[in-house]
């Protein structure tokens, strides 16, 4: 399996990717689904856009962008979606660490999550197995497709020192 950047010809099997996340409920804060213009527009506006392929076909994808501007430019966030029957298998594990090198290799300092939410067992054990910190919980900070409001645990990785210095 290959990591790479998102190729026009496959806009439309990412967005079916992110769909199935955003159609899940449980992870990330969209509810309207991307069609191949309104993809297309969400893809183009993120510093980076990841793919893993395997066999032609688009397994999962993350997206990278700051998390703010101006005095706080250098955080970046990002999200990870996986096809749903491929789930399991490291695929966002894989996407976790070519995002955290390429954030950096794009001058990030920090990577920030904002809104892990409490249910997501995978990716919050994933964050701790790569040494992300646990900032705190936001009670309620999450609304799940079936109504229920759930916690989110927002999480902080240092990608470059503070005492690396530009040249």
């Amino acid at each position: 399996m290959t990591v790479h950047e998102l190729a026009p010809g496959y806009i439309e099997a990412a967005a079916e990717v992110w769909n199935q996340v955003v159609e899940d409920g449980r992870a990330f804060p969209q509810t309207e689904l991307l069609d191949g213009r309104s993809g297309a527009e969400f893809f183009a506006a993120q510093s980076f856009v990841g793919v893993a392929e395997e066999d032609g076909e688009i397994a999962g994808l993350y997206i990278l962008h700051p998390n703010n501007v101006g005095r706080c430019g250098h955080i970046c966030n990002a999200s990870y979606a996986v096809r749903r029957n491929l789930r399991g298998r490291g695929i966002g594990e894989l996407l976790v660490r070519h995002c955290l090198k390429k954030a950096a290799e794009l001058g990030f300092r920090i990577m920030q999550f904002n809104a892990v939410v409490a249910s997501n067992s995978r990716a919050l054990a994933l964050y701790e197995r790569l040494g992300f910190v646990r900032l705190g919980v936001i009670p309620g900070g999450f609304l799940n497709k079936d109504g229920i409001y759930e916690d989110i645990i927002p999480h902080y990785y240092i990608l470059r020192k503070e005492d690396d210095h530009e040249s």
